[in-house]
């Protein structure tokens, strides 16, 4: 999908968190777009809560964030390893880049199969084959730890722990400590695998706008999905990822839907297009979710549709991103073209620290107290 609008300038990539941005500030001080069919208003996201309803229900990612990238050597030449995926194997797919200069990296050829890279402390990684026939961006790679019979799989996350800082893209303005990548949904896992990058749409999310939201009613779904490394420069589809689905989650989903659904006023609102992912992995074509654990290769496009999904908290994504597919499978491409010519007209702010765009059913109403005039 190409939208109908200009790229976005480069002035309007948010460079720093909300809460560097001035004294007083916290995550929640970003602006909300909202969209409902072609109708777009504008809000403070500390409005969520009078926007949504008692009875509503977000599904939220815990999915802790790593610190992914890690500096190695291929030969005499630098490189940055993005850890993405842990396989089922104890390999990890993994994208190579080079540093360029700035703080941050470029794209890099894959490979070759057979490559080994230097990493901190002895470690080495050895390159396998792609992740898929035909992209070499991604590898699988073998980690091998220095002087130890560890695991590979069980290497990895204490390397990055010692050794990683979150993977960081061109557009931000200097480094940051893992925890502004962490979510206030984001729980440890037993393992030690994350999210590559963080599911961003539920950064702006603090808890004290939690609580405001649980006081008037609104229900919380946790799912987990470990997202992978995007594709930066090429907007390639997303990859197999692993999730999970709990079975509360299932059934708090379920009741929603079952009891009346969006007919008695409550919607299943997903927080990030993870949270879609993983949610519509676990629905069955009767409609009903299902506790489900493993990996995913859905892509959610318009052909394909949602079953679960009512509505979509999420970041602003570049015209070309392989995500507006699945927002224009929540709301139509009429929706998504205007609220983006909406947000660019208003100035927002797009990536990982930006605004964010709420899309709900087109019949839904605000509650009277929000103005919708935020600008």
């Amino acid at each position: 999908m190409t939208l109908a609008v200009q790229r976005v300038p480069q002035e309007l990539s948010a460079r720093v968190p909300a809460e560097q941005r001035g004294p007083g500030r916290d995550r929640d001080d970003v602006r909300l777009l909202v969209s409902r069919g072609t109708e777009v208003t504008h809000h403070a996201f500390r409005e969520l809560p009078c926007l949504l309803r008692a009875g509503d229900l977000l599904v939220v990612n815990t999915s802790p964030t790593l610190a992914a990238a890690v500096d190695g050597r291929v030969g005499h030449a630098r490189v940055v390893v993005h850890f993405s995926t842990r396989g089922d194997d104890g390999r990890w797919a993994v994208e190579l880049r080079e540093p360029d200069g700035k703080g941050t990296t470029r794209a890099r050829a894959g490979g070759p199969a057979g490559a080994e890279v230097r990493l901190a402390g002895g470690v080495r990684l050895a390159l396998e084959e792609p992740l898929s026939p035909g992209s070499g961006r991604l590898w699988w790679a073998r980690v091998s730890p220095a002087g130890s019979v560890q695991s590979s799989a069980g290497a990895v996350p204490g390397l990055l722990r010692e050794h990683g800082r979150p993977i960081r893209y061109s557009y931000t303005e200097r480094d940051q400590p893992l925890s502004v990548y962490q979510t206030v949904f984001a729980l440890p896992s037993a393992d030690g695998t994350g999210s590559a990058e963080m599911p961003s749409a539920a950064r702006p999310f603090t808890a004290r706008l939690v609580a405001e939201l649980v006081s008037r009613g609104v229900q919380f779904a946790p799912i987990t999905l470990h997202t992978g490394v995007a594709s930066a420069e090429a907007h390639e589809p997303p990859y197999p990822e692993r999730f999970a689905v709990p079975e509360a989650s299932a059934r708090l989903i379920n009741a929603v839907r079952g009891g009346g659904g969006r007919r008695a006023g409550r919607r299943v609102i997903a927080v990030g297009t993870t949270a879609v992912r993983a949610v519509e992995s676990a629905t069955g074509a009767d409609g009903l979710v299902r506790a489900r654990a493993g990996w995913t290769d859905l892509v959610v496009t318009p052909a394909r549709g949602v079953r679960v999904v009512d509505g979509l908290l999420t970041g602003l994504h570049e015209p070309e991103a392989s995500h507006l597919l699945m927002l224009e499978a929540v709301a139509g491409r009429a929706a998504i073209s205007r609220g983006y010519e909406e947000a660019l007209g208003g100035r927002y702010l797009w990536h990982e620290f930006g605004d964010v765009h709420l899309v709900l059913p087109e019949e839904s109403a605000d509650a009277e107290h929000c103005s919708g005039n935020y600008l």
